[in-house]
Order: C-alpha cells, then structure tokens, then sequence
C-alpha cells in the first residue's frame, strides 16, 4: 500500500521549517512521497502581503527541485478561490487508487481549529490526520483522533521572514537559496 502526505499550506514564503516538519513526517510515518500543495485564497487567515498564487507555487517547486520524495501539486492554485480542504482530499483521493492511504501533515497550531474545518467529518474518514509539533503551540484534548510527529523545534513562521524582507533585512538561510534568489529577483515582501 502506497502512503502519501499532504502538506497544505500558503507557503508565503515557503521556509526551512515546511521542509524539515515533511521530512521528519515522511520519515517518521513512513510515508512514500509528500506532496506540497500551495493554497490560492486560504479560507481560515487573512494574510498581509500575500504574494500571487503563482509566485508561491514556483518557490515550492524552486525549494524541492532535486528531492524524488517531494512534489508539488498546483491543483488548488488552479481552482482559484478559496481552498478548502475537503475539496483538495477528494481530489487526491480519486487521482489515487483504493490501495493509497492519505496522510494530511498539519501544524499544532492548526489543531485547535480543525472542528471548525469545513466538512471535517468526511475529511476524517478520507484521510488520517499526523500532526506535528510547532514552538509555543500545546494543544491537548482534541476530539480528533490524529498521528503525533515529534520534530526539532525550528521557530520560524513566514510573517516573520515577510517583515524581515520588508525592512530590507536578508532571510537567507531561513530559505533554500532558489528561493532566496526568486524573492530578490521578483522584489516580494518589499511592502
């Protein structure tokens, strides 16, 4: 049986951080492949200075160029919108054949507000949940039944690289050189 993670996200800019929390899942669940999957309009967080979905979607792709076990997928990007998820696991669930268990890798920020997912009762019997630990987020009584992935506590978020950008401080390090050099080129966060 084919194992395959989910990792959502608006990856505004996609950071060491994502990469490290999917292979330490990958590695952790045994995953076959991860796939990112860039949102176009995220539906739970209104972000300052969102770069266009285009631009998101080629730092990922820029970020896991040379990596077998990474892929990305532009199918929310193209939906445009707001991406739900339920709509993207119903996608992957028919791309993939019955013998395929989906894995959705989220945050333990995120935890907290699954509930309030849209149609998160279906999403529960579509896929299995692996959760995994972010600095300064502890949420514990969830009634959803998830996988725990224990990783290095890297405490770094996108908001803080965007605010780093804009007041001309360099985020190199914080994000694979690709991506590094596309922000420079393209002149993203400068607001």
């Amino acid at each position: 049986m084919r194992r395959i993670g989910l990792l959502g996200g608006t990856f505004n800019p996609i950071h060491i951080g994502h990469l490290t929390m999917a292979q330490v899942a990958m590695e952790r669940m045994n995953l076959d492949k991860i796939i990112f999957i860039p949102s176009c309009i995220p539906p739970h967080k209104k972000i300052k200075n969102l770069a266009a979905a285009r631009h998101r979607y080629n730092m990922v792709r820029l970020a896991l160029q040379g990596n077998p076990d990474f892929a990305v997928s532009n199918f929310e990007i193209q939906k445009a919108g707001k991406s739900y998820s339920i709509d993207t696991v119903r996608y992957f669930r028919k791309k993939y054949p019955r013998g395929t268990k989906l894995f959705f890798i989220i945050g333990a920020d995120a935890l907290a507000g699954l509930r309030d997912w849209k149609n998160i009762d279906q999403l529960l019997k579509l896929v299995t949940f692996v959760v995994v630990n972010r600095p300064g987020y502890i949420y514990r009584g969830s009634r959803i039944r998830y996988k725990y992935v224990a990783m290095p506590d890297i405490d770094i978020a996108s908001s803080f690289l965007r605010s780093r950008v804009a007041e001309g401080r360099s985020i190199k390090y914080f994000v694979p050189d690709k991506v590094f050099a596309y922000i420079k080129k393209h002149r993203l966060y400068k607001e």
